[in-house]
């Protein structure tokens, strides 16, 4: 007797959430048939990327267009959730910096912000003067060592 224990298979570890749960299929069946749960088609594929089956790509997805709006005219995203996604690697200074900042906002003004909601503010700051002034730019001046 096997002292391991049984772990439930991938289908149930990782189902959708979001719609009927397909029923589990037999193991006897498992074991002689492909998968019941449809599989999403390979898509936006770069030419030549075939995998070693010949396989191409059925179908192209293209994103909406999107109208790109001037800087000025975007707001930085406040509390929601965010699908995209950046590492940007700071000295340990800056971060105390940035925390110090953070403790700032709430204490003397009330602000209860997080970390990332400073940076996107900044952000927002610093491209819309970049589109505004250009070459005059805080941006330009700093990164030019000015």
């Amino acid at each position: 007797m096997s002292r391991r224990r049984a772990l439930p298979g991938a289908d149930e570890l990782f189902r959708s959430t979001g719609g009927p749960v397909p029923a589990p299929v037999p193991a006897s069946v498992a074991d002689d048939q492909p998968s019941p749960v449809a599989l999403a088609p390979v898509t936006d594929l770069p030419a030549g990327a075939d995998d070693d089956l010949g396989l191409r790509p059925r179908t192209t997805v293209r994103a909406p267009v999107r109208r790109r709006t001037r800087a000025a005219e975007r707001r930085p995203t406040g509390r929601e959730r965010h699908d995209e996604k950046i590492t940007v690697y700071v000295s340990a200074e800056e971060l105390l910096d940035l925390e110090q900042a953070r403790l700032t906002l709430r204490a003397d003004h009330g602000l209860a912000v997080d970390r990332g909601r400073i940076v996107r503010e900044a952000l927002a700051v610093v491209l819309a003067d970049l589109e505004a002034k250009g070459e005059a730019s805080i941006l330009v001046r700093r990164l030019h060592g000015r």
